[in-house]
C-alpha cells in the first residue's frame, strides 16, 4: 500500500491523467527497437490468420485455435505499443485516467483468455495424439467456436473484475508510474488506497486463471509422453513429438513471463526490471509465437511456401 490519502478536510482532486516515467523518452535506439517489434508482430500474426484462412490443410481444430491465439497476440501488442511509440515522440508520456483503465481492461482480457486458450489447445494435442479416433467428434468445429467463445468470455471476466477493483483506487495528486503502460501492478503500486482487494483478486485469479490452465496443460502433457513413448515406431514418435513442440515452447514462454509479471515478490522489482519483465510479457512474446510456429511447424512452413511461390509466379 502506498502512502495515506488525503481525508475529506484536504485538499483532493480526481485523477484525470497519469504520467509515465517512460524510459523511450530521448533514446532513438528504442523507439526504432519498439517500432520494429510492434511491425514483426503485426507481420507475423497477421500471416498466420492469413494462412489458416486461405490453406484448406490448416482447417483444423489445432489452426483453428492458433488463429485466435494469433489475434490475441494483436491485441495485446495493439493495446499497448502504439501508445508507448506516441508517448516516446511527446515532451511528457501521459495517459489519460479513462485510457490508462482501459488499457488494462483489454490487456488482462488478452492474458486471462490466452491462458484458457493455450489450455484448450494443450487439450486438442492430447485429444489428436493419445485418442485419436474420437478426435473428429471431440473437437467439431461447433465444439472448437464454443470453446473459443468461452476463452474469451473467461478472460473478460476476469478482466471485468480487476477493473472494477482498480477504478475504486486514489491517487494523490499528479499520479506517476513507474512503467510506460498501465497494468495493475504499477497501478498498486502508485495508489494511496488499501489494496488489499486488488492484491487478493490477483491471487485468486493466479489460481484460477493462471495455475489451472498450467496444470491442465502439464497432465495433457504427460499423458502424450506417455502414449508417445509406448509407440513401437521412432518415425511415429518423432511426428508426434513435432505436433507438440511448437505449442509446449509458446506455453512455455508465455507462463514464466506471465508469473514473473504479476506474481511479484512483495518488494517489488527494481524500476528498469519491473519495465522489463512486463515488456517481456506483453509486447516480445506476441512477436515470438508466429516466429516459433512457423520455424518448428511443417505444415505452417508449406503453407508458408506456397503462398509464396504463388505470389512469385507471373
Amino acid at each position: 500500500t502506498g502512502p495515506a490519502c488525503p481525508t475529506a478536510g484536504m485538499n483532493q482532486t480526481q485523477v484525470t491523467e497519469f504520467v509515465l516515467l517512460s524510459f523511450l523518452h530521448g533514446r532513438p535506439f528504442l523507439f526504432a527497437l519498439f517500432l520494429a517489434v510492434y511491425l514483426a508482430t503485426l507481420l507475423g500474426n497477421s500471416a498466420i490468420l492469413s494462412l489458416v484462412s486461405l490453406d484448406p490443410h490448416l482447417h483444423s481444430p489445432m489452426y483453428f485455435f492458433l488463429s485466435h491465439l494469433s489475434c490475441l497476440d494483436l491485441c495485446y501488442s495493439s493495446v499497448t505499443v502504439p501508445k508507448i511509440l506516441a508517448n516516446a515522440l511527446r515532451p511528457q508520456a501521459t495517459i489519460s485516467y479513462g485510457g490508462c483503465l482501459a488499457q488494462m481492461f483489454f490487456l488482462m482480457w488478452c492474458a486471462g483468455a490466452e491462458c484458457a486458450l493455450l489450455a484448450l489447445m494443450a487439450y486438442d494435442r492430447y485429444a489428436a495424439v493419445c485418442r485419436p479416433l474420437h478426435y473428429a467428434q471431440a473437437l467439431g468445429r461447433s465444439s472448437c467456436a464454443a470453446a473459443a467463445a468461452g476463452c474469451w468470455l473467461w478472460g473478460l471476466l476476469d478482466s471485468a473484475v480487476h477493473t472494477l477493483l482498480a477504478a475504486r483506487l486514489s491517487f494523490r495528486g499528479a499520479a506517476r508510474l513507474q512503467h510506460v503502460f498501465c497494468d495493475v501492478p504499477p497501478l498498486l503500486a502508485a495508489t494511496c488506497s488499501n489494496t488489499r482487494p486488488n492484491e487478493l483478486a490477483l491471487h485468486v485469479s493466479s489460481i484460477f486463471v493462471g495455475l489451472s490452465p498450467f496444470l491442465i496443460v502439464v497432465i495433457s502433457y504427460l499423458c502424450i509422453l506417455a502414449t508417445v513413448l509406448g509407440m513401437p515406431l521412432a518415425t511415429s514418435r518423432r511426428k508426434a513429438f513435432s505436433t507438440c513442440s511448437a505449442h509446449l515452447l509458446v506455453v512455455t514462454l508465455y507462463f514464466v513471463t506471465a508469473n514473473l509479471n504479476y506474481n511479484r515478490p512483495s518488494s517489488g522489482y527494481p524500476p528498469a526490471a519491473n519495465i522489463l519483465v512486463s515488456v517481456l510479457f506483453c509486447i516480445v512474446t506476441p512477436m515470438l509465437n508466429p516466429l516459433i510456429y512457423s520455424l518448428r511447424n511443417r505444415e505452417v512452413r508449406a503453407a508458408l511456401r506456397k503462398v509464396v511461390r504463388v505470389g512469385a509466379a507471373p
